[in-house]
């Protein structure tokens, strides 16, 4: 089941699966909803009757959606949504930046970030393999840069349908299924009690979902032929002092930065976080023990704090004995451009304060006007 409700930069999903559906090239109960609220809860009601579901929003939308977000985690139902980046108003923007995602971390869903279009279309299918495990039961949402690659054509590799059918699996969630011999109640009322418990419960999950998620990518690398590592991506990482770390489409320019460094017979990898919740805390710990340096781009701020991927990182070094620098920088809001020039320069940074013993402040807006 496809619930549809259209916004910028989103409307190009709902209306290419309309395609499919209309043309027979897609079998799915294709439902137009009033709104983004109701987009979600339609999913809720479907999810629960025992059948694979699917939408897609973009910032306000998803805040929009966000009470039924809970209902969604809360239930344990294994939706999967796409999640087009989009940056908040006011004052309005229809570009890219991560604080519509970010700002709904806390709701029990799994979150993914893309770095390209093959990213994307790989990823959702893994996602539909990670919520609907019987070890995690929790709704996950695809995320990745409005326009930069929701509006961006690059050549990919399709998988056929009957290796992603094999691949995921019949769909059969026990307590999703709607019986009318056997009624069940949903969502009920709770003493305090059992409340902890039912929150305990989608911890734990999340906590299963770190190995669900590896296991999922290397069976897709696997089957595929593309390779997937777990909740991170390392690339050129071996041996190296600084690591600039990312999420999404910027992850491509990271790459590139590093290429250039390199040149130079600079020490600097690039570390692409594929998922953000739940954070891959042990695999930051593993990397803080053999690099120096962490370069952070947030493309998102947590206002009155810092860049939220910036916090989550020092939170995951604390207890490391010996822990290495950690410069935060926050950049692309509302579709600013971030230039490779931004990241070379930032890890120079690093590489400056390691060497030299040269203090920067902790945290940076990168080419903001002052």
């Amino acid at each position: 089941m496809v619930a549809a409700y259209p916004i910028t930069p989103q409307t190009s999903v709902i209306e290419k699966i309309a395609e499919f559906v209309a043309n027979g090239e897609m079998i799915a109960e294709y439902i137009k909803v009033e709104s983004e609220h109701s987009a979600m809860s339609a999913c809720i009601g479907a999810s629960a009757a025992g059948v694979r579901t699917f939408t897609a929003t973009s910032s306000q939308g998803l805040l929009y959606m966000h009470e039924m977000l809970h209902w969604a985690s809360g239930s344990r139902l294994p939706i999967v949504m796409a999640q087009v980046n989009r940056a908040i108003a006011p004052p309005w923007s229809i570009w890219a930046d991560h604080n519509d995602s970010i700002s709904q971390r806390d709701t029990g869903w799994i979150q993914f970030y893309c770095e390209n279009n093959q990213d994307i279309l790989d990823t959702v299918i893994q996602a539909y393999k990670v919520a609907e495990d019987s070890r995690v039961l929790l709704p996950a949402m695809v995320c990745y840069d409005g326009f930069e690659l929701s509006h961006t054509a690059m050549p990919m590799k399709l998988p056929d349908q009957r290796d992603v059918d094999d691949f995921l699996g019949p769909h059969k969630v026990e307590h999703a299924l709607i019986d009318l011999e056997k009624p069940s109640a949903h969502g009920s009322l709770v003493t305090p009690e059992l409340y902890m418990e039912f929150r305990h419960l989608i911890q734990k999950a999340m906590e299963n979902a770190k190995v669900v998620i590896k296991e999922t990518a290397s069976d897709f690398s696997q089957r595929f032929g593309r390779n997937y590592e777990s909740q991170i991506q390392c690339y050129k990482c071996r041996d190296v002092d600084v690591v600039i770390v990312s999420m999404g489409a910027v992850s491509s320019e990271a790459k590139e930065a590093v290429d250039r460094l390199r040149k130079e017979k600079l020490p600097v990898g690039a570390v692409k976080l594929r998922v953000f919740r739940p954070f891959p805390k042990e695999a930051i710990q593993e990397l803080g023990r053999r690099v120096r340096a962490f370069v952070v781009i947030d493309r998102d701020i947590s206002f009155g704090m810092e860049g939220a991927l910036f916090t989550e990182i020092k939170s995951s070094l604390y207890t490391l004995d010996e822990k290495p620098l950690v410069l935060g920088f926050i950049a692309g809001l509302g579709g600013r451009d971030i230039r490779v020039r931004n990241l070379t320069r930032a890890a120079r940074k690093a590489l400056d304060a390691l060497r030299k013993g040269v203090t920067y402040p902790e945290e940076e807006w990168v080419a903001v006007k002052e």
